[in-house]
């Protein structure tokens, strides 16, 4: 039986034969159609079923089409409206489409005409049933990948993301994992001017070595054991839109070749094809492991490499911004809580500020989501879920008489001790911290460190 049942018509005209000669004709195009000799009796069925489109006669015993047409739109400004009426004008026609009507049809009707028009009206309708889905999808899309930060610990990340977002040229996005790899690639290709089209991703790690290559570039029917038929590829799939390769280091070294060849050809060809396709892909690969180590002990192509990152954005671990901690907490009680008005005590608030989180921002979000489910009243104890060692050193430093180094101090004194060893060269004391220079300068703004001139 035909899907569009689905779909319901309803037939709004005083003449009796004419809506059981069309309902008749209709029924046996598989659509479903009910009828209505009033605009009282109308408007009714409007209310009490789920109808798509309206077939509707201009004049009616008790009212006239017009009037009819915008109290039916009231109940739903969804359903398509195709005026019927013996007595045309262009004024009437007019009238008509301003009122909401969608298309316009005069008597005497061929029924053909009449069944062609409601079909065009009901792929209409699923038209924009599809596009409110997709902008629905797409707003929460860009809900989901807000990045917290972005005037605190992100402020360098986020100056390189705006730069992407202008440009189509590859981008290699590094940081541990946890951090938010995904999140930045999809807030590039949200900004950029390639955002109307897909975003497609797929983590190089989680594919057997075997399948990642039909993947990335399909394959046509029996070209191997078990293609029975003909499939497309990611890189079709993601033709005039974003490729995300995540975890790009486990790529194995046969397919780095394939993807330099896609990045510098734009062209692709399936397994077992003959012929090479021509696309239009914007390519964003990450990865939490050192790719240049990777170049040096020939795991990974240098040619590649550079391709790659013609645009590096790395991302800092969440320790190395302590200031976007509290932040990210509060977004996420805001996204996950039931309740807006769960409260972190402000002892909850100095323990995670100091915890390592080596698990980073998913780690937060995992250990915000867990306390939610153990609240009481309306405060929540994430602390509780850290690790033991912490809690252990943490509670040992709450109640010990001792004077405890804030770990703020500690570190401000290293970075002050490091600078002076290597003569307050910057690029040196980022590289002897394992941080980049960025972060350097933004821990020297942050602890008052004086700006020495390297």
């Amino acid at each position: 039986m035909s899907a569009q049942l689905d779909k319901t018509l309803l037939i709004v005209d005083d003449d009796r034969f004419f809506c059981k000669t069309l309902t008749g004709y209709l029924k046996e195009q598989n659509f479903t159609v009910i009828s209505a000799h009033t605009a009282s009796e109308g408007l009714k069925l409007c209310q009490e079923h789920n109808i798509d489109v309206v077939l509707l006669d201009q004049k009616l015993p008790d009212g006239n089409g017009n009037d009819l047409c915008k109290s039916i739109l009231q109940i739903n400004d969804q359903i398509k409206i195709i005026f019927i009426t013996a007595f045309p004008s262009f004024d009437n026609a007019v009238k008509a489409l301003r009122n909401g009507a969608c298309d316009y049809l005069s008597k005497p009707l061929e029924i053909e005409e009449v069944a062609i028009t409601v079909r065009q009206a009901f792929r209409t309708s699923e038209l924009e049933k599809v596009e409110r889905i997709h902008t629905y999808k797409s707003r929460q899309e860009l809900e989901k990948n807000v990045l917290i930060g972005k005037d605190c610990g992100l402020r360098e990340t986020y100056r390189y993301i705006s730069l992407a977002a202008t440009n189509n040229a590859p981008v290699l996005i590094t940081g541990e994992t946890g951090t938010g790899k995904n999140v930045v690639a999809k807030s590039i290709h949200n900004l950029s001017g390639v955002g109307s089209g897909c975003f497609m991703d797929i983590n190089c790690a989680a594919l057997p070595e075997n399948l990642i290559e039909a993947e990335l570039f399909g394959y046509e029917k029996g070209a191997f054991t078990g293609a029975a038929a003909t499939k497309k590829g990611i890189f079709e799939l993601a033709d005039g839109g974003t490729l995300f390769l995540d975890e790009i280091g486990e790529l194995p070294l046969n397919l780095q070749s394939k993807l330099l060849s896609v990045l510098d050809e734009q062209k692709i060809k399936r397994l077992g094809g003959q012929s090479f396709k021509h696309i239009s892909v914007r390519i964003m690969a990450a990865t939490n492991v050192n790719l240049e180590e990777a170049v040096i002990h020939k795991k990974f192509r240098q040619d590649l490499f550079y391709r790659l990152s013609v645009l590096p954005i790395h991302i800092p671990p969440l320790r190395e911004r302590r200031e976007d901690i509290i932040p990210l907490c509060r977004y996420f009680i805001a996204k996950l809580a039931q309740s807006h008005e769960i409260t972190l005590p402000s002892s909850e608030i100095e323990a995670l500020v100091n915890y390592q989180w080596p698990g980073n921002v998913r780690e937060l979000k995992n250990i915000i989501e867990r306390a939610l489910i153990f609240q009481q009243d309306n405060e929540i104890y994430p602390s509780d879920l850290l690790s033991r060692d912490f809690r252990t050193s943490h509670a040992q430093q709450k109640t010990s008489g001792e004077s405890i180094t804030p770990l703020a101090d500690v570190e401000k004194n290293h970075i002050i001790q490091v600078l002076s060893q290597v003569n307050h060269n910057h690029t040196h004391a980022a590289r002897g911290l394992g941080i980049s220079r960025s972060t350097l300068l933004r821990k020297m703004k942050i602890y008052s460190i004086p700006p020495t001139v390297s």
